[in-house]
Order: C-alpha cells, then structure tokens, then sequence
C-alpha cells in the first residue's frame, strides 16, 4: 500500500517490538499486537521508533519487524518505519531496507553524536528524500537526539517538498502548533504525546502517535473520532482517563531504572496482561519490572477500564 491521498491522520502507533525471554523478536506475539492495533480501527502503523525499541535491534530484527508486519497487514493499513541512526548514509542504508521490505514512508530524526548545524539537519532530510524518493516524515526527538526541529526548518522542508509529515516527540506544544498553522496542504501534523492529544487536535494537529495506544488504541481512536465531531468533553473525559492509565510508566521507580526501561517495560507488561503478547521482555541492558510492578500495572489497567488476566 502506498499513503493513502492526502495526508496522514488518526491514530497511528508507534508498535512496541515483541521479544522472546532469548532476546529474539517474536514474530507471533508481533502479529497479534498489530491484529490488536487493526481491531481497534488505527489509522497506521508506525514500527522501529521510539516505542519499538528500535536503538536496540540489530539490523537483521529491523528488518525482520519491517517485514513481518507489512506482510500481516497485507496492504490494509499504512506502515511507517523508522530509520533512525546518527548519520545520513547509515539512516539511508535503513530506509532503503525498510522501503523493500514493504513500508509505505520512512520516518528519520536529526543526525546525532556529532553536533549538527539547522542547515545540515535539513541537507540531512533533503538527501534521504532524494535517494529514497518515498514519503518522509520528520521525527522530532531532541530528548535523544539532541536537536529541536524548530517551525521555520520543518515548514521551510514542507514547502518543497522533502517532507511529508512531522512526528512531534518534543512535548514543545508551542512550535507544534505553529508548525499546524503554518503547514501546506497534504502535510501532517501528528503530536506524539499520549497526555495532549484532545488539546494538539484542537488547535489542529491532525493525528497522534501514542506509545500508550499500544495497550489502549480504543481510547485514542475515540479521542480522535470525538474531536472529529466536535465532542470536544468526550475527548477531554476520554484524554483524562488515559491520562491516569499512562501512570503505569510510573510502576517502576527511577532510582531503580531509567525512564525509557520503566515505559516500555510497562507497555510490555500490560500487553502481556492483556494476553496480546506472550512475554514482557525488554531488549538489553533495560531493566525488567519486578512483579511488584507489574500488579502495579494490572491495578492501572483495571482502573481503566481494561481487563488483564
């Protein structure tokens, strides 16, 4: 499937990356995720970002999610994939892997390690446009990445054309919103924060790419469909109650893990909870979630409204 006309809205998650207890990704518990994701009525599927775990696969995994997923939804839903590394012929090397295993557009952050100057982050986005010729949307991470794409560089590669779209990770709402208003038709604007998505809509992002929706899409796809009525209350009352289930990111304390291992660990856990996926896992060297934790995480889940096992 190519991008369907227009530009991408809704609801499209960033996939967590299924592994077994060896470390090996578990291409069976990664199908019934996305059937998962499908059922809830997603819009897209974004795999190999920030919530898939992508800074810990191996190339071979990378492809293996690319291709696994691509081949499950069989056309029936846009996949996105990350090409994430920390220079331009290495992310290229990534989305050219990626686009031949089946993704419909690749999704790059600025390079990284080395300091990059704005004229080089945008070279850095014209050149994957170029040499890849597939839509691409702009991953705005400067948490680990250590740039912010500020408005006047994405709007400026959105106007010729390099890109498609922008995934905002920055948790900035300011330049968000300025990039809404500023940005050309057929370019999407989709906020990355779980917590905001009723007020990034209202102002008018046009779409989300929550971690969170990995255990609750049904919540998102309502944030979105109400909004999309003007039901502006019920996507308050919708965003709030997802807002205290993302306490589960909280499960694990930080004196005990980082905040990458506690998040992902959670979403992990409820999923396996859920009975979506057969193991929690997370890639090396994170930390797993204590049992503690994890009824931690059942507790939220049932508060919810969600049923674990």
């Amino acid at each position: 499937m190519t991008l369907p006309p227009g530009r991408l809205t809704g609801v499209i998650p960033p996939v967590c990356t299924p592994l077994t207890p060896a470390g090996a990704v578990d291409t069976r518990s990664l199908t019934r995720l996305v059937d998962h994701l499908a059922g809830a009525g997603v819009d897209g599927l974004f795999v190999l970002g920030s919530s898939s775990e992508a800074a810990y696969l191996t190339d071979h995994q990378r492809r293996l999610v690319v291709e696994t997923v691509t081949r499950h939804v069989a056309g029936a839903l846009p996949v996105l994939a990350g090409a994430i590394d920390m220079t331009t012929p290495r992310v290229l090397a990534h989305a050219e892997t990626a686009l031949a295993a089946g993704a419909d557009a690749v999704v790059a952050t600025a390079p990284f390690y080395a300091r990059t100057h704005p004229v080089e982050i945008a070279r850095h986005f014209q050149l994957i446009a170029k040499h890849t010729g597939a839509p691409l949307l702009a991953y705005d991470l400067p948490s680990s990445v250590h740039s912010k794409l500020e408005a006047d560089l994405v709007l400026g590669l959105a106007a010729d054309g390099t890109l498609a779209g922008l995934k905002d990770s920055s948790g900035d709402q300011a330049t968000l919103r300025s990039v809404a208003i500023g940005a050309p038709d057929g370019f999407s604007v989709l906020t990355g924060s779980e917590l905001l998505v009723d007020t990034a809509l209202q102002f008018g992002a046009h779409g989300v790419v929550p971690g969170l929706g990995n255990v609750d899409p049904h919540g998102y796809v309502r944030i979105v469909r109400h909004a999309a009525a003007g039901e502006w209350d019920l996507a308050r009352a919708e965003q709030e109650r997802l807002l205290a289930l993302f306490a589960v990111v909280d499960a694990a304390p930080p004196e005990r893990m980082g905040r990458g291992s506690a998040a992902i660990g959670a979403f992990k856990a409820a999923l396996r909870l859920l009975g979506v996926i057969d193991h929690a896992t997370t890639a090396e060297p994170q930390v797993p979630l204590s049992a503690d934790e994890e009824a931690r995480v059942a507790e939220l889940l049932r508060a919810a409204g969600l049923h674990p096992a």
